[in-house]
């Protein structure tokens, strides 16, 4: 059940500015207005508990909820969820999740008591051990990557974006087919709370196990923990936009993880996995 307490701000808001230009003779400043992605900060209660502040555009907001608590190991299932509440306050909102008794151990183990920056998935842990969840690698996909697929979706990805096209400062993440069609999206000022709003909603809405020959797709970087994210959400395929980091390439060679980064138009690059693409 996910109920919310009151309508929450959309992820834009309208803002005045003064616009420049380099030959200011011909074009002189002008007044307009643009539009601006909202971010927020969002704190998560599990059970009454405080557990994490986060940075992030206040939509899909049970989404991010169910999503962090997944990938973060807090609950093992969607039925670990009771309820989600999102309550809007003065400077922020506060979601209140209720889980199972029994996920309450595992949530203390790994509580965050700060605030964390946005896109920063790792601030708060309190030793290098907590870095690496225990998870067991993937099992080895019946299919080949066609190559033809990674480039219809990060085609498809790049007009299926409307808050990064109406304000540039988004990130997205999203669920593509062995084919390269894209399912899903959800976008966030985060890199790390879009891939926990797309795995949250998957969550809620269907078995994420008939999902391991899918891609997630993603508009960042790929850093060990989109790969960790990735990885736990059963997804055997991680294509970024941007670059890997050397951890997160270490990581999807232990998960049985192919992880492509600088995903563009006419190019991408394998660097874990390779085995995994089909050849011409």
């Amino acid at each position: 059940m996910v109920s919310f307490s009151s309508s929450f701000h959309p992820g834009t808001h309208n803002q005045t500015i003064w616009r420049f230009a380099r030959d200011g003779a011909q074009h002189p400043p002008r007044h307009e207005e643009d539009t601006i992605a909202v971010e927020a900060p969002i704190a998560l209660e599990f059970n009454g508990l405080s557990h994490a502040v986060l940075l992030a555009s206040p939509c899909d907001l049970a989404d991010l909820a169910v999503g962090f608590a997944y990938t973060e190991g807090v609950i093992r299932q969607a039925s670990d969820v009771y309820d989600v509440q999102v309550h809007a306050q003065a400077h922020g909102y506060v979601v209140a999740i209720e889980v199972a008794s029994a996920c309450m151990q595992q949530l203390k183990q790994r509580r965050r008591q700060i605030a964390g920056r946005t896109g920063c998935g790792l601030c708060g842990l309190e030793s290098l051990s907590e870095v690496m969840r225990p998870l067991e690698a993937l099992a080895e996909p019946h299919h080949r990557v066609q190559p033809a697929a990674i480039f219809a979706a990060l085609d498809a990805l790049r007009e299926r974006q409307p808050l990064h096209l109406q304000t540039g400062a988004t990130h997205a993440a999203a669920l593509a087919t062995a084919e390269g069609r894209i399912e899903v999206v959800r976008e966030d000022v985060g890199r790390h709370n879009a891939l926990d709003k797309l795995i949250g909603h998957l969550l809620r809405t269907q078995s994420l196990e008939a999902l391991s020959e899918h891609m997630a797709v993603v508009s960042s970087r790929a850093s060990f923990e989109m790969v960790q994210k990735t990885a736990a959400a059963g997804l055997s395929t991680l294509v970024a936009v941007s670059a890997p980091t050397s951890l997160a390439i270490e990581l999807a060679q232990q998960l049985n993880l192919l992880l492509v980064g600088f995903g563009r138009q006419q190019h991408f690059s394998a660097y874990s996995h390779a085995h995994r693409l089909a050849k011409a």
